[in-house]
């Protein structure tokens, strides 16, 4: 399945959460006929504003640096993905406490897979660097690693994660008109922190990985 495909499923399971499944599966259907082109050239780092607030119909092109990052390995069921989310990241605070580690970015999830039940999904949060001669312990499922790294698109969600399947149809249709071939994996990076899942201050980017 490719990771368009899977991006379609993305937008279609949070459309239950929002209660309207009907309105988001016609439109992952019509995006599902478009045609896949070859891969793109290489995408040069961003030199434009990004997209206006809420406009997640374009993109930006980015490329994106590792940072060092403590990492949580979770999954979760759509109907209550956000909670599986914040919950990871409430882990990844309590171990930077205890380990003296210092917060160097915002709060990022990685997609590693996604079906019509749930995902799968690497919490992390990025450092301000890498420690150094430190023998250190987590718990169970954190580790030390690296954000993404690679060329991909920036798109923007803001309003309530209930409402961000729509973003997600508006990437799908913006990727299948530019010829755009995503790779297995894209992040949402949560610039504020989600009250609930109908918060409408949301802010999150979204980075989709190209070929």
């Amino acid at each position: 399945m490719s990771q368009i495909e899977k991006i379609r499923q993305r937008a279609l399971a949070a459309a239950l959460l929002a209660s309207v499944f009907a309105a988001g599966a016609a439109a992952g259907a019509r995006a599902q006929t478009a045609p896949e082109s070859a891969p793109p050239a290489v995408l040069a780092p961003p030199a434009v504003e990004p997209p206006a607030s809420g406009d997640a119909s374009s993109g930006v092109a980015v490329q994106l640096a590792a940072r060092p990052a403590l990492v949580f390995s979770g999954s979760g069921d759509w109907d209550d993905g956000l909670r599986a989310i914040l919950e990871a990241f409430d882990h990844l605070r309590d171990e930077l406490g205890k380990a003296g580690l210092q917060a160097g970015g915002k709060p990022m999830t990685l997609f590693t897979d996604t079906d019509d039940k749930g995902f799968r999904f690497n919490a992390m949060i990025p450092l301000v660097g890498a420690p150094a001669g430190q023998n250190l312990v987590f718990g169970e499922g954190i580790k030390l690693g690296a954000t993404p790294v690679g060329k991909a698109m920036k798109f923007e969600h803001r309003g309530s994660y209930d409402e961000i399947d729509s973003t997600y149809e508006a990437i799908t249709a913006y990727l299948d008109e530019k010829g755009l071939e995503a790779q297995n994996l894209f992040v949402e990076e949560y610039l504020s922190t989600p009250m609930s899942a109908d918060d409408q201050d949301l802010e999150i980017d979204i980075y989709v990985f190209i070929k």
